[in-house]
């Protein structure tokens, strides 16, 4: 069974390669992979290599973040799941510039220290 953050990966190739006006043949063809496994990448049916990630995303023509610009990341934030939560907030993250994620961090540790001192 594949996680929720794959299956939004796979969403999101999904969503570029319909912008692109690429079928699953050509992005396939063009990525050096069978068809059907294009398929299954967009379904979250299987859990991608990332050697065979960075041929689907060279074929889509766009930087690797794009494809963890993901939509409908709110969907995991109202699960309980923590491992998850965390790769949400990683993928929220990882297109940001350094200084931006440096404050980021600075906010959720005055945050969290709040928390603990509020709890204590």
């Amino acid at each position: 069974m594949s996680s929720d953050f794959i299956k939004l990966v796979g969403e999101r190739i999904r969503a570029i390669r319909k912008e692109r006006n690429f079928t699953q043949e050509f992005l396939a063809e063009k990525a050096e992979i069978h068809s059907t496994y294009i398929s299954d990448i967009e379904r979250g049916g299987r859990n991608i290599s990332m050697e065979t990630l960075e041929k689907v995303i060279t074929a889509l023509e766009v930087n690797p973040v794009e494809v963890f610009r993901i939509e409908g990341i709110e969907a995991i934030e109202e699960r309980a799941d923590k491992k998850l939560l965390i790769e949400a907030l990683n993928s929220l993250l990882a297109g940001r510039k350094t200084a931006e994620v440096q404050m980021i961090l600075r906010l959720a540790k005055d945050v969290l220290s709040t928390y603990d001192s509020l709890n204590e």
